[in-house]
């Protein structure tokens, strides 16, 4: 990592000439220019100054810049079969998300595991089939083309209601699955 260059792009995007951090930190201009130079390396000490001056700290200045991925393909894809449910996590490593997106395909007759009540909401979008969505005491039907959404505070599961496979895109925030 090139420090010098990331002192210098902060220092800029604050409007601060070299010799305005330098007074804030009580060093030299010249020290700030062979520092932005990557001419010499600043003590922990002097780069914690530099840094507090820059409104930063370490732990944010050395930040590793991720390249977040946006688009994944089938090959990303995580599947798990539990008896007559298929899942397939189609977004890796949901879980550090807000919200986990998960395909589900349901045989006839067959349910997703009943879930306690909890934080969060989710929604679905039925892609094929009917289903049943219990939600507490309470029972909904959805078909193809159709969605539901609850607070998920209520005791509930999805189960197939028709006698064809049943695909559902199901998404909970906080992830859960």
């Amino acid at each position: 990592m090139e420090i010098g260059s990331k002192i210098k792009r902060l220092r800029q995007q604050l409007n601060l000439s070299q010799s305005e951090l330098a007074d804030r930190c009580e060093l030299t201009k010249g020290y700030i220019s062979q520092l932005e130079n990557d001419l010499t390396s600043p003590s922990i000490a002097t780069l914690v100054d530099i840094l507090d001056a820059l409104g930063t700290d370490l732990s944010e200045f050395f930040k590793r810049e991720n390249d977040e991925r946006i688009a994944f393909s089938a090959e990303d894809f995580i599947e798990k079969r539990d008896g007559g449910m298929l899942l397939k996590w189609i977004i890796p490593n949901a879980q550090k998300n807000e919200m986990e997106p998960v395909l589900v395909e349901l045989l006839p007759g067959a349910s997703t595991t009943p879930d306690f009540p909890h934080e969060g909401e989710e929604f679905g979008y039925v892609l094929e089939g009917k289903l049943c969505v219990k939600l507490g005491d309470n029972k909904y039907v959805c078909k193809k083309g159709e969605t539901f959404y609850y607070t998920a505070n209520k005791s509930h599961c999805v189960s197939n209601a028709g006698k064809t496979t049943a695909k559902f895109l199901w998404i909970s925030t906080p992830p859960n699955f």
